[in-house]
C-alpha cells in the first residue's frame, strides 16, 4: 500500500513564496508519476503538475505555468512543490496523488492517479 502525506502549507502574503511536500512511504511503482492538485474553497479539484519518474519530464496547467515548480528526490521519496508570487486565488487545500505505475501526467493530471494524501491547506492573503 502506497501512503502519501503532504506538508508545507500555511499562511503567505500576495507575491509570496512557499514550498509543499509530499513524502511517499509503503510501496513506490516503477514508471509512476506524482502530481499536485489543489481545490479551492467552493470549486471543483484542479490539477496543476505531474511529473515523470522514468524521464523527470514535468508539466503544469497554465494557471500556475511560471510560478510553480515541480521537482522529486528520490532518495527521500519526496515530490516538491515550489510556489513562488503566490496569488490569492491560489488559496486552497493541496493534495498529491500518484498512480500505480501507468506514468501519464496527462493534464488535468488525474487519471489514473490511485494513492491520494490528505492535503495541506495554502492560503494566501492579500
Amino acid at each position: 500500500e502506497v501512503q502519501l502525506v503532504e506538508s508545507g502549507g500555511g499562511l503567505v502574503q500576495a507575491g509570496g513564496s512557499l514550498r509543499l511536500s509530499c513524502v511517499a512511504s509503503g510501496f513506490v511503482y516503477d514508471d509512476h508519476a506524482v502530481g499536485w492538485f489543489r481545490q479551492a474553497p467552493g470549486k471543483e479539484r484542479e490539477g496543476i503538475s505531474c511529473i515523470r519518474d522514468r524521464d523527470g519530464s514535468t508539466a503544469y496547467a497554465d494557471s500556475v505555468k511560471g510560478r510553480f515548480t515541480i521537482s522529486s528526490d528520490s532518495s527521500k521519496n519526496t515530490v516538491y512543490l515550489q510556489m513562488n508570487n503566490l496569488k490569492p486565488e491560489d488559496t486552497g487545500v493541496y493534495f498529491c496523488a500518484t498512480d500505480d505505475g501507468d506514468g501519464i501526467c496527462q493534464e488535468p493530471f488525474d487519471v489514473g492517479m490511485d494513492y491520494w494524501g490528505k492535503g495541506t491547506l495554502v492560503n494566501v492573503s492579500s
